[in-house]
């Protein structure tokens, strides 16, 4: 197997995982300079992932698209986005790892799309999830599991209680408020606690995802 294949996996659950942490904002750890490292760690781990799925971008404009290629594109195109908004305005945010670079204007506006930025990554990260089901379980040797029909009814019952969880989440943490700027600041609500928080936001990221499995599905049919 090559090393490209080996190191994906773990190249994108640490992705997966540092998103949920960075989603919490400042209020997981004392000091702001522990979520610019992190979210350094993050940009450098999405330039690995682009580099090993460079195919992707590099084969955008040819050939021709059907309904999975549009939604590859749209999602992927979209995470890319969102992720260099997020280094602009981290870069121009920061305290700590680029405060040499003196940059002291711009901060309203930074603030405002990093906030932006962020709620609109983690909702395409989970969209893009969902396109890669089948290879995400694949890559984890579970497909075997899922061929018995009481495995799959199962399954299907438990992502569907996850995903209605995921609803409630989204709308009690006003996530749709900070996609279209209703809510000017983010707010960690410290009475429910971290673990709550993290439950709840892994709960979205299980709705968005299996909202794109399910619609991939019913398109393939």
């Amino acid at each position: 197997m090559p090393i490209s294949a080996k190191i994906r996996m773990p190249i994108d659950i640490a992705m997966t995982v540092a998103t949920l942490v960075l989603m919490g904002g400042n209020y997981f750890f004392e000091s702001t300079t522990v979520h610019e490292i992190l979210g350094v760690v993050l940009l450098v781990l999405w330039a690995v992932h682009i580099t090993l799925n460079r195919r992707f971008f590099l084969s955008l404009f040819k050939g021709r698209y059907n309904v999975f290629r549009i939604l590859q594109a749209v999602v992927n195109c979209g995470i890319l986005l969102c992720a260099i908004f997020l280094m602009v305005s981290g870069i121009m945010l920061s305290n700590h790892v680029f405060a040499w670079l003196g940059i002291e204007s711009g901060a309203n506006f930074a603030r405002t799309a990093h906030l932006l930025a962020s709620h609109w990554y983690y909702v395409f990260m989970s969209l893009h999830i969902g396109l890669h089901v089948s290879l995400i379980a694949n890559r984890l040797g579970l497909a075997g599991a899922f061929k018995s029909n009481a495995a799959l009814v199962t399954t299907r019952v438990v992502a569907a209680l996850v995903a209605g969880y995921g609803i409630y989440a989204f709308a009690n943490r006003g996530l749709w408020k900070y996609m279209f700027l209703q809510q000017p600041f983010f707010f960690f609500d410290a009475e429910r606690g971290y673990l709550l928080f993290a439950l709840d936001y892994i709960a979205i990221m299980a709705l968005f995802a299996s909202l794109m499995a399910v619609t991939m599905r019913r398109c393939r049919r």
